[in-house]
């Protein structure tokens, strides 16, 4: 979904030696950026970028098409129906008819891994199409070394899934705002304070699209990450590596895009891999990540999630923030029984102060959400408002703190999963 969704917001992220001309449309433009982008990545394209020019109906239909993919509308089902049971989207909504919507509004162009064609939309407002190009040569040299069509294919692993397009949509948006700005050398000392507000601009830009700013908040943040935390992330990224490609590197977790110890440090800090049991009526397992968790917290006690982490705004929302610090591995089941759609999400912690710190902010999560209070036995926390009933457990596994959340229909049985058999290993 990376390249059909950098169509819906890439947009956003736009802030402002002359070989001969190329062939085709646009070719004074290709020309021009072709040799500042291979300056300012050290890498030379193998081959000329291909550019076509589409009608707004060809491309709609070609989003259309990818949306409609069977897998795709799996994907979106089981994401939706995970989104539902942990109160992050209406149970209204339809998913896919909320992307068709969204990747067919303000369509510029898009860069196809599968064509490797660059395709602008015949029309397209001139003040973004230069910078739309800008981005999507990026993609198009990116492929030219590490094959973005299958780095995009990444089943039942959300997070790196994310933490993968937050590098190729980062680098990408990075190096446009870079070369469309003018700037020489060493970005963050060249522009002090520079970068939050190139972040909020593009995060304000979200007004300027009906849909997506209308969309519920973990689809606007989402969309979001890969160029709000993407960027930032390749930023320090090229002030440690010069002319090095991220994609040589890519980072393994959300946690590791948002920060710098979990990727730059000594020994990186990798998520556990959880391997849960058997589960009757299980149609899906993913994850969230240490993104997807604040997403989660923010919700339904209200923050925004495309934050530094020690950005000003982060430390006044430390609150939210701390509940999904400390992240080190998710995993959930989300299972159909005869009573309606349940969900067993098994998270793993760095430490049992990290693990109590996401219980506990349970406690205001149940309260906004669902106005019920929780009764404690022991180590077992239970949310009940007569609807759904949400049972929190923790445990000890292979030395690491693990909390087990079950959400189920009231009065169905909350062992649908047998924290005893969750097996955490390190990576």
């Amino acid at each position: 979904m990376r390249a059909v969704a950098a169509s819906a917001v890439c947009a956003l992220a736009a802030c402002r030696s002359n070989p001969a001309a190329a062939k085709g449309p646009y070719g004074d433009k290709v020309a021009d950026d072709v040799p500042r982008i291979e300056k300012a990545t050290g890498l030379k394209f193998k081959t000329q970028p291909h550019l076509e020019i589409r009608s707004r109906a060809q491309v709609r239909e070609f989003l259309l098409q990818t949306v409609n993919e069977p897998d795709v509308q799996k994907e979106l089902e089981h994401d939706a129906s995970a989104y539902k049971l942990l109160g992050m989207i209406p149970d209204t909504l339809h998913m896919r008819d909320l992307y068709v919507k969204l990747l067919t509004e303000q369509i510029i162009g898009y860069y196809d891994p599968k064509t490797k064609v660059l395709y602008v939309v015949d029309g397209a407002p001139e003040e973004y199409v230069g910078e739309t190009i800008l981005h999507e040569l990026v993609h198009a040299l990116q492929d030219q070394y590490a094959n973005l069509d299958s780095l995009e294919h990444i089943k039942g692993d959300d997070d790196r899934e994310a933490a993968i397009e937050a590098t190729i949509e980062g680098e990408a948006t990075f190096w446009q705002i870079y070369l469309s700005m003018g700037w020489q050398g060493n970005v963050p000392a060249q522009l002090p304070g520079g970068w939050d507000q190139i972040r909020t601009q593009i995060a304000e830009a979200r007004k300027t699209q009906p849909v997506l700013s209308s969309a519920p908040m973990v689809i606007q943040e989402s969309l979001l990450f890969p160029y709000i935390n993407g960027s930032d992330f390749v930023k320090r990224f090229v002030a440690r590596h010069p002319h090095v490609s991220p994609l040589t590197a890519l980072p393994q977790s959300t946690e590791q895009v948002i920060h710098d110890p979990a990727y730059f440090g000594t020994k990186p800090d990798l998520p556990s891999t959880i391997t849960l049991p058997a589960v009757a009526g299980e149609v899906d397992q993913n994850d969230l990540g240490e993104f997807g968790t604040r997403l989660f917290f923010y919700q339904h006690l209200g923050a925004t999630a495309s934050l530094s982490p020690d950005s000003v705004l982060a430390a006044a929302q430390a609150p939210t923030v701390r509940a999904a610090a400390g992240w080190d591995g998710d995993r959930y089941a989300l299972i159909q029984s005869p009573a309606g759609n349940e969900i067993a999400w098994v998270t793993v912690w760095d430490s049992p102060i990290d693990a109590a710190e996401f219980t506990t902010t349970l406690d205001d999560v149940m309260m906004q959400w669902r106005n019920v209070k929780p009764q404690v036995t022991g180590t077992v926390r239970r949310y009940d408002d007569g609807k759904r009933t949400v049972q929190v457990s923790s445990r000890t596994i292979s030395g690491r703190a693990v909390v087990l959340y079950v959400d189920v229909p009231s009065g169905a049985s909350t062992n649908i999963l047998d924290l005893s058999k969750v097996q955490v290993t390190a990576r």
